[in-house]
């Protein structure tokens, strides 16, 4: 709908309230609810919202190291503007209206810390480039019985998960689960994020959910809304959904893997796909692979952004330590699906599902676009077997504070992204890593309290 559209149907619907939201630097939404005038009057300028929310972390603590908000700056207002064609009625909380919103500016003068913004400057030069991207990205998570004040309650120790036991693709623990189970399904296929798959993973109470494929900016839109999505919904059955990485040492990580493809204009052909190839791999999906593999070193954090993230990067544990790839291959940082023109595609399986969709897609197709732009030759040959035993090419950073660090000196990622965002990013990553480094872990008391 357009503009007069949208506020025909808010004025014939009697609507009252309207929620909107963005996200922040970690991909965590944060938003308010509106009167139907304040939404009208704010179409145009946009809606002022304290910069703080790109200058504080998860735990709204002000970072100390960043140049773009902060007490020498004394927080003032930016403008979000609403993205119109992200609308849709949220319906577990009686279809209230519901927008995603960013800090793009009409002049392309946008605030170098928000994500969605950053995301559409690389779609505008995906287009420019002649192609039209596809991505989807997949989720597990952890499900428990618990809620906000019992976790606290417990020191999020102790806690008792949906279900019991490693089962994976049971048929049998979603049914005992139906009524939480068939409204992930039901609701967030109203709530226009169709699932192509939902199912139980290996581990005590963990779900996978596949999304089904879009255009990139509305793929991102529906990852992001995704994981608020399943918490609120999760909540309304008593239940909490965790998005970490790796919540338990002894049990599998949670992935946040991504799907793409390049296609012309026309969506009507596969730019990854040629059957002439051994693997049908064209020249393009090549070069894109070999822009990825040689970026990973400098773009990690985008991919892995939690001190978190880098408890699933070990190996044996379903995720990848190499830059490697492969057929179909999960063993690999790449894991390419080639068996038809319609399904060819690359997947990137470092992420996990504690990204920021908006930040690692915008890192896989940037990333893509820079092998193809310098036409990066696919120097080294596909993975078979063991990929963690596979180390031609060198292995990943193994800890936030590296990978940041190499971030933030590498002329790659401001090539791509601009020296404004990866200053404040990798600066938001080492404020990160510097929380994690002072406090004082249990692992640390019971090792050192009595005995040492």
């Amino acid at each position: 709908m357009n503009t007069d559209q949208i506020l025909t149907y808010i004025k014939e619907n009697n609507i009252q309230k309207i929620k909107f939201a963005f996200a922040d630097i970690d991909g965590v939404l944060r938003g308010k609810m509106i009167h139907p005038k304040k939404f009208t009057e704010g179409l145009q300028d946009g809606y002022g919202f304290c910069d703080v929310v790109f200058g504080w972390d998860v735990n709204d603590a002000a970072y100390d190291n960043v140049k773009l908000t902060g007490w020498h700056s004394g927080y003032p207002d930016k403008d979000c503007r609403i993205d119109l064609s992200t609308l849709r009625n949220i319906p577990w909380q009686d279809n209230i209206p519901f927008f995603l919103a960013d800090f793009s500016k009409p002049d392309g003068n946008d605030l170098p810390a928000c994500p969605r913004s950053l995301l559409k400057h690389i779609v505008k030069q995906c287009s420019e480039m002649g192609f039209h991207a596809e991505f989807a990205q997949e989720f597990e998570w952890f499900n428990f019985k618990e809620t906000p004040q019992s976790l606290q309650d417990k020191n999020f120790t102790n806690l008792e998960p949906l279900t019991p036991g490693m089962f994976g693709y049971s048929i049998l623990r979603t049914s005992q689960q139906s009524a939480f189970y068939n409204d992930l399904f039901d609701l967030l296929t109203q709530f226009n994020i169709p699932i192509e798959g939902l199912h139980t993973e290996t581990g005590p109470g963990v779900y996978e959910a596949a999304i089904i494929h879009d255009e990139t900016l509305a793929a991102a839109d529906k990852a992001v809304l995704f994981k608020t999505a399943v918490k609120e919904i999760a909540s309304k059955h008593g239940i909490t959904a965790t998005f970490m990485a790796k919540w338990n040492a002894d049990l599998p990580g949670c992935s946040g893997h991504i799907h793409q493809s390049l296609w012309d204009k026309e969506k009507k052909n596969n730019l990854f796909y040629n059957p002439e190839d051994e693997h049908n791999m064209s020249d393009l999906l090549k070069h894109y692979l070999a822009g990825q593999l040689y970026c990973f070193p400098h773009l990690l954090p985008m991919y892995a952004p939690t001190i978190n993230s880098y408890k699933r990067l070990v190996e044996g544990a379903w995720a990848p330590t190499t830059i490697t790839w492969g057929i179909d291959n999960r063993t690999t940082a790449i894991r390419i699906l080639n068996s038809n023109e319609k399904y060819t595609r690359l997947e990137t399986r470092i992420p996990g599902s504690d990204t920021n969709p908006y930040l690692a897609i915008a890192a896989s197709l940037a990333s893509g676009l820079y092998g193809i732009k310098n036409k990066l030759p696919l120097n080294i040959s596909a993975t078979e077997g063991n990929g963690y035993q596979d180390t031609r090419n060198g292995k990943l950073h193994s800890n936030l504070f590296d990978s940041s660090i190499a971030m933030k000196t590498s002329p790659i990622a401001q090539e791509l992204f601009g020296a404004g965002f990866v200053d404040h990013f990798t600066n938001t990553r080492l404020w990160e890593h510097r929380q994690f480094a002072k406090s004082v872990s249990d692992w640390e008391l019971k090792r050192y309290f009595e005995v040492i």
